[in-house]
């Protein structure tokens, strides 16, 4: 890597910081200005929304913004370049468009790769304080209500099955709890009616219970019992979560989260699993951006820079927007969560292979 590599590389880097700052500025002011009132009528202190709230907030707004920031970034240092006529002294010279791509693929592939540990791993951890901030104190977040058709692991292959969960009474209805062996296969299961909390013992009571054992050779061992205390690694927090709860997993945990519905047979988890998978596509939209934001912003345009960056955000916009289209085929199962979550990046990856191949060299 030569000098002109690291000046680019440089301008690139210090360009994208100024995009996510300016971004996160933004977004915090349009959101407060949003939520003011209801901050207010909910007993939130200036102290809490400002040093609690908002700080938390911050990592996912990057996680947002970062694809954004980069691409205007490069289509900000490509039309300056093409625009002072650098592009095309450095390409009289002999330096080729895919040669100025390299610098461009370097901080490209290096933000795809943090930002896809940051979205696994840190934004996750600030999440779960937004969402119970939210719950708390903004009338549009996730409230104490009942919840329906829950599935949670307490241990590895042990799945806990929930009809119905009062979070307020802290009581499940509709119960069953399942262990399956190495092979997947059903070992024994738990039917209860009812279960409820009992906080002294820190314990689940089950309530008319019916308690069945599978053996290999297909016999079944029944009982019933009017009351049972189990302790569960499940608590009543665990219940309370909703599908929303994905944003506040790491990727490991997401993943134990997962296999957990799909053990249980879970039905409509489309939303969790798109969920899921978006946390590996999203951060290559870091790459594939900047892969669009090259050739796109190396032709001189009649109206400047100002004209590269409109078009520079009416692609971007146009790249997210797909994403947010997509999800409601993913969340009924039109489409497979997977494919809900990488379409996008492939129709865009597309788009930088065709205008790559276009360009001027």
């Amino acid at each position: 890597m030569n000098t002109f590599d690291r000046h680019i590389l440089r301008r690139l880097f210090s360009g994208f910081l100024f995009f996510v700052g300016t971004l996160i500025v933004f977004f915090i002011v349009l959101h407060y200005v949003e939520f003011i009132d209801d901050f207010m009528d909910r007993g939130a202190t200036m102290r809490e929304v400002f040093l609690v709230y908002y700080p938390s907030y911050i990592p996912e707004i990057v996680k947002l913004t970062s694809p954004l920031a980069l691409f205007l970034s490069c289509v900000y240092l490509t039309g300056k370049l093409a625009q002072e006529l650098q592009l095309i002294a450095l390409q009289a010279s002999g330096v080729s468009l895919y040669r100025l791509l390299r610098p461009y693929l370097v901080i490209g592939v290096a933000v795809t790769g943090f930002m896809f540990w940051f979205n696994g791993w840190v934004v996750p951890r600030t999440n779960a304080t937004v969402l119970a901030f939210e719950q708390q104190y903004l009338k549009d977040g996730p409230g104490p209500a009942d919840v329906n058709d829950i599935h949670r692991q307490h241990r590895p292959g042990q799945i806990v099955s929930v009809g119905f969960y009062d979070r307020t009474a802290q009581t499940a209805i509709r119960v069953s709890l399942q262990a399956f062996d190495e092979a997947d296969r059903l070992v024994s299961r738990i039917d209860a009616s009812r279960m409820e909390w009992v906080d002294s013992l820190q314990v689940w009571r089950l309530r008319h219970a019916t308690l069945r054992r599978f053996e290999p050779d297909g016999r079944v061992f029944q009982r019933t019992i009017n009351q049972l205390d189990t302790a569960l690694t499940v608590y009543p927090r665990d219940f309370a979560r909703t599908e929303r709860d994905v944003e506040s997993m790491t990727i490991p945990e997401a993943r134990g989260y997962v296999d957990a519905l799909r053990r249980s047979g879970a039905n409509q988890i489309g939303r969790t699993l798109v969920g899921y998978y978006v946390k590996f596509a999203y951060p290559f939209a870091n790459l594939i951006l900047v892969l669009i934001a090259l050739p796109l912003a190396s032709v001189r345009r009649r109206g400047g820079q100002a004209a590269q960056l409109a078009l520079g955000l009416l692609t971007a916009f146009a790249y997210l927007a797909l994403q947010k289209l997509t999800e409601p085929f993913g969340y009924s199962g039109e489409l497979p969560p997977a494919a809900t979550a990488w379409l996008p990046h492939a129709v865009f990856l597309g788009v930088a292979i065709y205008l790559l191949l276009r360009a001027r060299k």
